[in-house]
């Protein structure tokens, strides 16, 4: 006898659960915060973030940290993944050796 399937539904969390994952979301957030702020005055390279993404990174959508770059605005940053055939939906963990490779290129340039 075969059970029908039902909706995916996510499993029961206890409030430990619940509460080390708003942990380590708020924690993400602060660092990725951080980090736009570091690539805003200078003090951090966005090549060396594509480069090698620290974890934090991983998920976040490159469109975001490309429009943390001084000088990058919508156009520039939406411009320069269109360049490089990337959506702008496309998380910098996400990306292809090939997609990151020209990326970091045409910032090197």
């Amino acid at each position: 006898m075969v059970l029908p399937k039902t909706p995916g539904q996510a499993p029961e969390r206890s409030l430990d659960q619940r509460m080390e994952a708003l942990r380590r979301a708020n924690d993400i957030r602060v660092r990725r915060a951080q980090l736009k702020k570091d690539l805003k005055s200078g003090n951090a390279r966005i090549e060396e973030i594509l480069e090698a993404p620290p974890g934090y990174v991983e998920t976040a959508k490159v469109f975001d940290m490309l429009m943390s770059v001084p000088k990058f605005g919508r156009v520039k940053a939406t411009r320069l993944l269109n360049q490089c055939r990337i959506s702008q939906s496309k998380t910098v963990g996400g990306l292809s050796e090939r997609q990151r490779a020209e990326l970091i290129g045409l910032f090197d340039r």
